[in-house]
């Protein structure tokens, strides 16, 4: 087989994987293969408790989207946790089992086309949010959460960009601004969430063009009654929130309006 013709097939594999990533069986038709999921293993894998609308019931946490267990509104870590600069957050799936797989098969297995799954799911929720608790978020823009310094030459792309690529392909996508940066820190992986926020203090930022922006549009409402922007930040998975937090508050102190989050599992 020559160089060419093993390129072609890795390309191919990658944006159009041949298998299921859930069940390993055949792709029939071009929605699975465009999703990267059999039929079957689409219909199971619904939001966290159930269908769409149940990211809006009173059994997640109005702030982190964790499912609460003996609480009311707010779970205790979140209570605990000090005061927060985004105003809520969203979650879709918990990141065990089949959500598990299907979130690794994605991020680190490369599985590009499940971009496209996710970013519908990311679309409805969108949508149900502005329909069903924040009719102001139909102006909102989307910023996807910045990736580590490093990354992208490590792994070879940055999976939460690729999926915003994606949801910016769907009709009636809000508009997507990529004004975070993010500096040099250590890994956050063994940290705790006091830890987190240290070590991501100051490291990510609002470029210095677009915090001008924000700058002018937050003098000029307070002149003539015109809303600073509103944003919704993206990320893949939340384990203490702090990586959310840090970028809300970025974007607020350069004059953000209100910061909401969705972040596809919680851990």
């Amino acid at each position: 087989m020559n160089i060419y013709k093993k390129f072609f097939l890795r390309v191919k594999e990658f944006f159009f994987p041949g298998v299921c990533a859930l069940c390993g069986g055949g792709l029939n038709s071009p929605a699975e293969i465009r999703y990267s999921l059999c039929g079957n293993c689409a219909d199971s894998t619904a939001p966290a408790h159930g269908n769409t609308n149940d990211i809006f019931l009173d059994s997640k946490c109005k702030m982190c989207g964790k499912p609460l267990i003996s609480e009311i509104g707010t779970c205790l870590p979140c209570r605990n946790g000090g005061e927060r600069s985004y105003e809520r957050l969203w979650v879709l799936f918990p990141y065990i089992g089949k959500y598990r797989k299907l979130l690794t098969a994605y991020k680190f297995g490369k599985n590009a086309a499940l971009a496209d799954f996710f970013a519908d799911k990311i679309s409805g929720i969108i949508s149900g949010i502005v329909k069903n608790e924040s009719p102001d978020l139909k102006d909102a823009v989307i910023v996807p959460v910045p990736p580590r310094p490093g990354k992208i030459k490590d792994t070879g792309w940055d999976q939460v960009d690729h999926l915003v690529k994606r949801l910016e392909k769907i009709p009636g996508c809000l508009p997507v601004c990529r004004c975070l940066r993010r500096g040099k820190s250590q890994t956050q992986k063994h940290l705790s969430r006091a830890e987190r926020l240290e070590n991501l203090k100051g490291r990510i930022f609002v470029n210095s063009a677009y915090a001008q922006s924000l700058s002018g549009k937050r003098a000029d409402s307070a002149s003539d009654d015109r809303k600073a922007p509103s944003f919704i930040l993206i990320d893949d998975v939340i384990t203490t929130g702090s990586t959310i937090e840090v970028c809300s508050a970025a974007l607020k102190e350069a004059g953000a309006g209100k910061v909401y989050g969705i972040c596809l599992c919680f851990d």
